[in-house]
């Protein structure tokens, strides 16, 4: 199910922002933005994830601003300026045209400022704190994105139960047809038209297209799928079941079909059952 959440808190260090983004997936593949120095929990993270989510693919993504204040100056990085340094008077030496580095280019160099910027001892468990606030906010979209899928697939229910109710009183009409044919066939053929003959050819055309047990199966599967949304919580993977169960029946009841109109129905049919499937795929 798709997602997403953010969450930030202010520590006297700086501003550590957490985001969390879900996309659908059949299973839980979970990727991590963390800064280097945080690399170190991405273990416990994962352990926190895995036991909230079943589903999607997850991105999480941490980021941590220091503040700036004069006591991050006393942090200055001493080995990296006088590399610096060095190295901006190898350049000078070369092109003397090229401009010198200003304070503002130094402070702002790639780990000019150490590890004080980043101290991850006082991070972890804020940062374990803040996954749990944004998984909790990450739920809550996922649950509002999961009751408008489950309004979607009640539709597709109704829609599958009126075209099965469409069929059932067909079987008699092509039984019927079948037996009219029948006798004027052997009528045709100068043969009589002996009564047994004609229950015996009855019988065997019926049980050819008696879709009686396969429409009870579809009806079962259905309230199913009706019980299961109205449960709630994980239940991706228990509707992904059933839904190849009704396609199952669908199958056998189109392959039995000798009427046009009962397999378009069928068409039909598979058609809302792929529909299903797919909107399945999203759910927890």
């Amino acid at each position: 199910m798709t997602g997403y959440a953010v969450v930030t808190r202010e520590l006297p260090q700086g501003s550590l922002n957490l985001e969390l983004r879900s996309l659908n997936n059949r299973y839980l593949d979970i990727q991590f933005r963390l800064p280097d120095e945080l690399r170190m929990l991405e273990g416990s993270m994962r352990e926190l994830l895995v036991a909230r989510l079943n589903r999607g693919k997850i991105e999480c993504r941490v980021n941590f601003l220091s503040s700036v204040s004069t006591e991050n100056l006393q942090h200055i990085n001493s080995d990296l300026l006088h590399k610096l340094l060095k190295l901006n008077q190898v350049v000078r030496a070369t092109l003397p045209d090229a401009g010198s580095l200003d304070v503002a280019d130094v402070l702002r160099w790639p780990g000019m400022l150490g590890s004080a910027a980043l101290p991850v001892a006082d991070l972890s468990g804020p940062c374990m704190e803040l996954l749990g606030t944004g998984l909790d906010e990450l739920a809550a979209a996922r649950a509002r994105e999961g009751e408008k899928l489950k309004l979607i697939l009640l539709e597709r229910l109704a829609r599958i139960r009126r075209l099965a109710a469409e069929a059932v009183p067909r079987i008699p009409v092509l039984i019927t047809a079948f037996q009219e044919k029948l006798k004027a066939r052997l009528c045709e053929a100068m043969i009589s038209c002996d009564d047994d003959r004609i229950r015996q050819e009855l019988t065997l055309f019926a049980s050819k297209i008696d879709v009686d047990e396969e429409l009870s199966r579809l009806q079962t599967h259905l309230d199913e799928v009706e019980r299961v949304l109205s449960k709630g919580g994980a239940i991706g993977k228990r509707l992904d079941f059933l839904m190849q169960e009704l396609n199952r029946e669908a199958n056998t009841i189109g392959s039995k079909s000798v009427d046009a109109e009962v397999s378009k129905m069928c068409v039909e049919l598979k058609v809302l059952i792929e529909q299903m499937r797919e909107q399945v795929q999203n759910l927890e």
